[in-house]
């Protein structure tokens, strides 16, 4: 039986510094972006981002927080609109850094369910039959806790899968006025 628990607990042992040595070897920042060409002008869709509240109607993780609580402050648009959020989906800040006609810059800071500090980043440009290409960027670094958690959770994916469903939500906004 000993030499059972032995082998045991080489195998997890072994299993946990693989998993950490494979952690360690991934980028330390990350970089998720998606785009959509959406029949607004890039000045109707620039509202529509640079205004937290009027992004937070197709913000997809400002809809999906039915319990959560969140507040805004400093101006009602550009650099210094921040909107400070606590829920399920984490607990942090988004606020405006730099805005221009054709892109958006924030910074999106958490402190759950992990501290993070990332650039979130809007262009747009224009695109074929009066439409206008949004893409929505993101960027960080990556802690080791965020590297492991990336091993067993496609990172990429989720990010595709939510930044495709807001700007699906802000095509139907954009578009239908």
């Amino acid at each position: 039986m000993p030499e059972i628990l032995i082998y045991l607990l080489i195998a997890v042992f072994s299993s946990v510094a693989t998993a950490l040595l494979i952690a360690a070897r991934r980028p330390d920042e990350f970089y998720a972006a998606r785009s959509m060409a959406i029949a607004a002008s890039p000045g109707r869709l620039h509202g529509l981002i640079s205004n937290l509240q009027q992004m937070n109607r197709w913000n997809p993780y400002a809809l999906s927080e039915a319990c959560g609580t969140g507040h805004y402050s400093g101006p009602d648009a550009g650099p210094g609109a921040t909107y400070h959020f606590a829920g399920n989906n984490g607990t942090g800040s988004l606020s405006v850094t730099d805005s221009a006609p054709d892109k958006v810059g924030m910074r999106l800071r958490m402190t759950k369910p992990m501290s993070v500090d990332n650039r979130v980043e809007f262009t747009l440009r224009p695109a074929a039959d009066n439409a206008t290409e949004v893409t929505w960027a993101m960027s960080g670094k990556q802690s080791l806790v965020g590297k492991i958690f990336s091993l067993f959770v496609d990172c990429d994916r989720m990010l595709a899968r939510d930044f495709d469903r807001g700007l699906t939500d802000l095509k139907a906004i954009a578009e239908a006025a």
